[in-house]
């Protein structure tokens, strides 16, 4: 299938947390002969941070969102060559103008919004009844969303859509997997997090709680917009942007790496963050706030531990020893090679495309 996909940045996972999603996903796809053309907009300064070149599993294309007008001939002209075309959540650029321009698609080419946020992106819809998605969204063929389980899809169908498939996170096993630790990234816990706003309470909680509590144990952050947060803690190495080509070696340096899901995902559960599976694809020892349906994707207690709050953090890493990290580093990897690669998710995205009729 020849599939066109307008999302946020293929290329750059600068301010772009679902970067390490679309390349799992759009890479897997085309070693199962599919050719995906990825459309991006030059925004946010992400070409300037640019961490790798246009790669060979993908097409990539950089269009200036200069204009309304602009937008949807991009939209046209790529519509016009597909059999699939997707419009993921948070492109950032004129979002409600792709989402019409695809919706509205005319040809055989089947349309699907992918969702990368779906709770926040369902809670809006449900707040605003003359919200423009909330208004196109039985338009799109298919809805796929990052996550959510049977919540995201009961609302999803609630507001009109045809049909739901959560089609999860995952690992790739090329690009995350056990490095050889580095002196420099060595820790008792690390997080790696951009500063959001549905995340920030929850990482004072879940991190910094814990960085008071122990004041004799070494904590390292990633992320941007934490430099004021960090700033005087003796304890807290603050890095900002950790590239991708960094993770592998940041998650095997530490003793164990802490996942800290935004609010609206938590509250919905089945919503696992790329981060689950980048530490569990290194084999580091995960530390994780506590959301419904976790076991669906990590044995607690084996192969992740989890914390209801930032004391629990705190409990479990003065528990832990180097011989139990290895122990349920080693079993999270075993797990998501066997059920959670993207290759598993692009044999599902395959199999769901295979069975939708054309327009």
């Amino acid at each position: 299938m020849k599939i066109a996909f307008f999302g946020s940045s293929l290329v750059s996972a600068y301010w772009n947390g679902a970067c390490t999603y679309y390349r799992g996903i759009v890479r897997a796809l085309n070693d199962r002969g599919h050719r995906v053309a990825f459309y991006e907009p030059d925004a946010f300064d992400r070409q300037a941070h640019r961490d790798i070149d246009n790669p060979e599993w993908a097409e990539v294309f950089v269009y200036e969102p200069s204009d309304e007008r602009a937008v949807r001939k991009v939209v046209a002209d790529a519509a016009a060559g597909a059999e699939v075309i997707v419009k993921a959540s948070g492109v950032g650029v004129y979002d409600a103008v792709l989402e019409e321009a695809v919706a509205e698609c005319e040809g055989p080419a089947v349309r699907i919004f992918w969702d990368v946020d779906a709770p926040a992106t369902l809670a809006s819809m449900e707040a605003d009844a003359a919200s423009p998605l909330r208004e196109l969204i039985g338009r799109y063929d298919l809805v796929f969303t990052y996550g959510g389980g049977q919540p995201v899809i009961d609302r999803y169908e609630t507001l009109g859509a045809r049909a739901c498939v959560p089609v999860y996170n995952a690992l790739d096993p090329e690009t995350h997997h056990p490095a050889p630790p580095r002196p420099e990234l060595a820790c008792d816990l690390a997080f790696l997090g951009n500063r959001l706003p549905d995340r920030e309470a929850r990482v004072e909680e879940f991190f910094f709680r814990a960085v008071e509590a122990l004041p004799q144990r070494s904590f390292l952050l990633g992320g941007n917009g934490w430099e004021e947060r960090a700033a005087g803690l003796g304890n807290v190495r603050y890095l900002g942007h950790v590239a991708p080509g960094d993770h592998n070696a940041l998650n095997r340096s530490a003793l164990a790496v802490l996942n800290v899901s935004r609010e609206s995902m938590a509250a919905n559960g089945w919503s696992p963050a790329t981060r689950v599976f980048e530490a569990a694809g290194a084999g580091a020892c995960l530390i994780t706030d506590e959301w419904a349906g976790i076991e669906e994707f990590l044995a607690p207690g084996e192969e992740v531990l989890v914390a209801r709050d930032g004391e629990e953090v705190a409990q479990l890493l003065s528990d832990l020893d180097p011989e139990r990290a290895a122990a349920i580093g080693e079993a999270a990897l075993e797990r998501v090679l066997a059920e959670h690669t993207y290759d598993r998710r692009a044999e599902q995205v395959e199999t769901i495309l295979e069975g939708v009729p054309a327009p």
